[in-house]
């Protein structure tokens, strides 16, 4: 949550979420090895998959339990209903160490990660 306060200090006005709504997470076993953006899937690495937005651009998100993660857009899903995107397990697991589904609002952060949100990554 400190990051979210801080990104809305530092640009003086309160930032819309590019996307509200329930998050899940996907691994390389329930997936193809190759995301939409032609790179591999890691685990290990703090991405997801959205239906709208710019591969390679970053983005925010912050659980309802307050806890936030940096992530950027390398793929294209969810593709179940209500859900608005897939986070890599490494990404989930940084906003919850057992949760599967959580609700969220997500941020869109641009190509750069801003230094003072750096520590989410």
């Amino acid at each position: 949550m400190f990051e979210l306060v801080a990104l809305m200090l530092l640009s003086q006005q309160p930032p819309a979420p590019f996307v509200e709504g329930m998050a899940s997470y996907y691994t390389v076993a329930s997936s193809s090895a190759v995301t939409a953006s032609g790179e591999r899937m890691q685990d290990s690495a703090l991405t997801c998959a959205m239906r709208e937005g710019e591969f390679g651009h970053y983005y925010l998100v912050v659980a309802a339990n307050g806890r936030s993660v940096v992530v950027k857009l390398n793929d294209r899903g969810p593709y179940v209903w209500r859900r608005v995107i897939d986070l890599s397990k490494a990404a989930m697991r940084k906003l919850h160490p057992s949760n599967g589904l959580m609700w969220v609002k997500v941020y869109e952060l641009g190509e750069e990660v801003p230094p003072e949100l750096a520590s989410t990554q």
